[in-house]
């Protein structure tokens, strides 16, 4: 039985074209940050019920102005909610193809790999009259279980 879950292709013109919006794309969005795995642990998360308390808290403080202290960040607080919203749908959008693209390169491998796996069953059979033996066993590297022996030591404790 044949696989082909996807069947896509790029041409040069194409492919031009992809590079030139993802260089877009990278210039428009040159403001976002790459935290380390350290910094992402030590940061407060925002989750939904957060983000409720969050957006009250700010709407109260922007209400009461009198009870804010001029070096709080009130404004870069509600500047940052602000582009938080506006960024949100385009990490949605993002993620999205993301995901639809690593799918794709996904079902694109595997594709090609129940071709792979089905012309080397077929050199197993017709291959050793055809002068390919040489071929397949370069193929079957690729199963070849490493022994257990390998690495150990193989003395006997007595």
């Amino acid at each position: 039985m044949n696989q082909n879950l996807i069947t896509l292709s790029f041409d040069a013109t194409r492919l031009a074209a992809i590079d030139s919006s993802l260089t877009e794309l990278e210039t428009q969005l040159s403001g976002l940050i790459a935290l380390n795995t350290a910094q992402r642990r030590k940061l407060m998360r925002m989750g939904d019920k957060s983000e409720a308390f969050g957006r009250q808290a700010l709407t109260i403080l922007a209400q009461n102005p009198q009870i804010v202290p001029p070096g709080l960040g009130l404004a870069d607080a509600q500047a940052d909610l602000a582009t938080l919203d506006q960024l949100r749908p385009i990490l949605s959008r993002l993620q999205r193809l993301t995901e639809r693209a690593s799918d794709s390169d996904v079902a694109l491998g595997s594709d090609v790999m129940a071709v792979a796996l089905q012309g080397y069953a077929l050199l197993k059979v017709a291959g050793k009259n055809q002068g390919l033996e040489g071929l397949r066993k370069e193929l079957g590297a690729r199963f070849a279980k490493s022994s257990r022996q390998d690495g150990e030591d193989t003395s006997a404790a007595t």
